[in-house]
């Protein structure tokens, strides 16, 4: 299938603990979703790619069209290289556990190192997934069974990190997953309750992963050339800039976006990180790279 292996390379992405699992995941963890519409021949070329950079996290999600399908060709022969997540969005205990065994015979393993509860930032959808009977009882049935060995939760728009911080007080999640750009990094709201996300998870050792770092804004009418629902940065100056400016935050990961052309380049970009890289401006980005909000106007 491939015939890269880590061991030719140099070009190793840094490597940081994924919370209080134990596994040192690289800092980029490959967005998985860029495989969901694509051919299973381009799947392995992309899989050359992550053992190029040395990427040892993938992070997928039924909701990804085929993608458990093409990730699940690799798991006969690379499963003791990747720390391997998935997802839910599924809400009720039933549909949950439905869907994390039909995930588990798509990408040809006994077991996910971590699995998500996805999307949950609508209030009516977080009190049906966190009942009794509800999804959460489902992985945590699914954990005792030793299906999945870890669980967390992910989310979008402006409240995701008060959602979180809610999740959390309700289970101890093993992980995290939100928005991280330059512009709602600029929102006040937004940034303050990040950083109280943040603060809450550096205490518990929750992993944080982050996502849109290099999105610009919605495609709004302009030709959509790229396999991602929002118009991403796509220079090659935008990009080191904004994939340093996550980096950067070294209690954070930073998933790829979801177009296996614009992975190398990000992967590039990560590959280049170092501490001693001068800080970025996070206004002269944004100003630069005309950034806009993917989510209407935050409050």
């Amino acid at each position: 299938m491939t015939g890269v292996s880590w061991l030719e390379n140099d070009r190793m992405i840094e490597k940081r603990l994924f919370g209080r699992t134990g596994h040192w995941s690289t800092a980029t963890i490959f967005g998985a979703a860029a495989l969901k519409n694509v051919s299973q021949s381009v799947a392995d070329r992309t899989l050359d790619v992550l053992l190029e950079y040395g990427v040892n996290h993938i992070d997928t999600a039924p909701a990804y069209g085929d993608s458990e399908k093409r990730v699940g060709r690799w798991m006969p022969a690379h499963r003791d290289l990747f720390f391997l997540a998935t997802k839910t969005r599924q809400r009720t205990y039933a549909q949950a556990k439905v869907e994390l065994h039909r995930s588990l015979e798509r990408l040809r393993v006994d077991q996910v190192d971590l699995i998500q509860m996805h999307a949950l930032y609508h209030p009516d959808e977080w009190d049906t997934a966190m009942a009794d009977d509800g999804a959460l009882q489902a992985l945590i049935e699914a954990r005792e069974e030793g299906l999945v060995r870890f669980i967390g939760v992910t989310g979008h728009g402006w409240t995701i990190a008060a959602m979180h911080r809610r999740s959390l007080e309700r289970f101890d999640f093993d992980s995290v997953l939100l928005p991280y750009t330059p512009s709602m990094q600029q929102n006040e709201r937004y940034s303050r309750e990040f950083e109280w996300l943040l603060s809450t998870c550096r205490e518990r050792g929750v992993a944080v992963q982050t996502i849109k770092a290099i999105a610009r804004g919605p495609w709004a009418g302009r030709e959509e050339t790229y396999n991602t629902w929002y118009q991403p940065l796509d220079q090659p100056w935008e990009i080191d800039q904004s994939v340093h400016w996550a980096l950067g935050r070294k209690e954070i990961f930073l998933n790829t976006a979801g177009d296996v052309d614009l992975l190398p380049r990000v992967l590039d970009a990560a590959a280049r990180y170092s501490n001693q890289l001068e800080s970025i401006d996070i206004n002269e980005l944004q100003s630069r790279g005309r950034l806009s909000s993917l989510f209407g106007i935050g409050t």
